[in-house]
């Protein structure tokens, strides 16, 4: 599975919304926000700043000694589109996501989860070509979501 950044990002955004702030800067204060549940790494944080200078959404400002990256107005709008679907508090979403990341019941889920897409990519090397065991493993699939939706509503 891909390793996403648009949690981070947000957060960032959230972060240079309060002030403007350079690269490490952002990475205590998130540890910080997180209570120390979250580990901010160089290979996360920079690049995930890439990507919002790409997006225009931050903008750096590299006449000092350090790198200070800003909100602009498209980045201030985002958060605006943004928080129209968050409900409650995000760093209280943000503690709270970091605190679960790190309890072993999620690292057990992860490793599950591992396990399982594992399977499944053996499964569909061994239906390639064979249209009944495609139907079987999707028919296994929506099987599997429907129990995921069931549980989810309890």
């Amino acid at each position: 599975m891909r390793r996403r950044r648009g949690f981070v990002q947000v957060a960032i955004l959230h972060l240079l919304k309060e002030e403007s702030m350079h690269g490490y800067q952002i990475m205590k204060e998130l540890e910080e926000r997180s209570n120390g549940a979250y580990s901010a790494s160089a290979g996360t944080v920079y690049p995930a700043l890439q990507e919002l200078l790409d997006q225009n959404l931050i903008e750096l400002d590299a006449g000092s000694d350090k790198k200070i990256y800003s909100l602009n107005d498209n980045g201030q709008t985002r958060l605006e589109e943004i928080s129209e679907h968050e409900e409650g508090d995000f760093w209280v979403e943000w503690k709270e996501r970091m605190t679960w990341k790190n309890s072993e019941e999620s690292i057990q889920l992860r490793a599950a989860m591992e396990r399982w897409e594992k399977e499944f990519r053996k499964a569909m090397k061994q239906a390639r070509g064979n249209p009944e065991r495609v139907h079987k493993l999707i028919a296994f699939i929506d099987e599997m979501t429907d129990q995921l939706k069931k549980n989810g509503t309890k």
